[in-house]
């Protein structure tokens, strides 16, 4: 048997095994990875071809925000991108396992514009942020993403920083 029908072979078994084919996960990760990209460029028309016509959008950050569609996510994008023009997202790390990619992504930039209930204070901001992202069909169908407000909040001068405490033993 010659190397190619063995590994072959072997993909073969693990299809039939794991129940998805062995390039599943990079494929899912190339698609998150795009949609990211695309963000970054400001072509949100890249985003029809990537993510679901009725996405879901789920963040305990942000509570008040509903996306229950593609419309509803192009338009928390372009919002984002009024308070935060320059606005870059950085991933440093994909994992993926059946339908889901777990990312690891620092956003960075400068609110210009009012962020939610905070004027624009010309601060930036470098923030890190765990996304996870469920496919369906080879697209995007829902997201749920999690960040520090507080960290966001205090760099961006909407808080000041926590109050260092003194955590010295005392002598006796």
């Amino acid at each position: 048997m010659g190397r190619t029908a063995l590994v072959t072979g072997i993909a073969g078994i693990l299809f039939l095994v794991v129940g998805c084919a062995p390039d599943d996960a990079d494929r899912n990760k190339d698609t998150v990875r795009r949609m990211i990209e695309a963000i970054n460029a400001r072509d949100f028309e890249v985003l029809d071809e990537l993510v679901a016509d009725d996405v879901h959008r789920h963040s305990g950050a942000t509570p008040e925000v509903t996306v229950e569609n593609l419309e509803q996510f192009k338009s928390f994008l372009r919002q984002d991108l009024a308070a935060v023009p320059d606005a870059q997202q950085e991933i440093h790390f994909m994992l993926a396992e059946d339908d889901r990619v777990a990312v690891y992504v620092t956003y960075r930039g400068t609110q210009r514009g009012q962020f939610g209930p905070f004027p624009p204070s010309n601060n930036s901001l470098e923030l890190p942020f765990i996304g996870i992202l469920r496919l369906e069909d080879g697209k995007i169908a829902e997201i749920w993403v999690e960040w520090d407000n507080l960290n966001a909040l205090t760099q961006l001068g909407h808080f000041a920083p926590p109050a260092k405490t003194d955590t010295t033993p005392e002598a006796s």
